[in-house]
């Protein structure tokens, strides 16, 4: 998993800021926060989103595939999920947006939840909902996972815009 940057929405919502209130508060008591990000408490609960979203993907219309590695569900109705798709647990929902460069961006989401198991929901609450301000978003690659258009190098022959 890639380091999550250190940045803060600049306004956040109610509930975004009682979960980054207990967030930080975690955060100061270093004994809290490795006790609580221990895999023996985390782990099952990675498994038990997985083994939710498994479920919930097959009760919906859409289609288990596997692509990188990452297992996901295609052809979602628009409403199963948010924005262009979401990792929860280990399995990736979208309706189409399964691209090279999507998949290696919702894998990185992956490998947070391994790290986090449920207490990525309240973390990722607190992260905020603009995903250019989202520690979680950018650390999975705002470029890979759509958010901002990828910017292109002199060795390639084209510009950024």
């Amino acid at each position: 998993m890639k380091t999550l940057p250190d940045i803060e929405p600049a306004t956040r919502s109610g509930a975004e800021r009682f979960f980054a209130s207990l967030d930080h508060g975690v955060r100061r008591v270093r004994p809290l926060r490795w006790f609580l990000l221990w895999p023996v408490w985390t782990r099952p609960g990675y498994w038990f989103a997985t083994a939710c979203v498994f479920v919930y993907g097959m009760v919906l219309p859409g289609r288990l595939r596997t692509k990188g590695g990452m297992h996901y569900f295609s052809g979602m109705p628009a409403w199963a999920f948010g924005r262009g798709g979401t990792t929860i647990g280990a399995i990736y929902l979208t309706r189409d947006n399964d691209a090279d460069d999507v998949i290696t961006h919702e894998a990185e989401h992956k490998e947070q939840w391994k790290r986090y198991g449920l207490w990525f929901i309240p973390l990722y609450i607190a992260a905020g909902n603009d995903p250019l301000t989202n520690r979680f978003e950018v650390g999975a690659g705002l470029e890979l996972g759509g958010y901002v258009r990828r910017r292109r190098t002199a060795t390639d022959g084209t510009s950024s815009r």
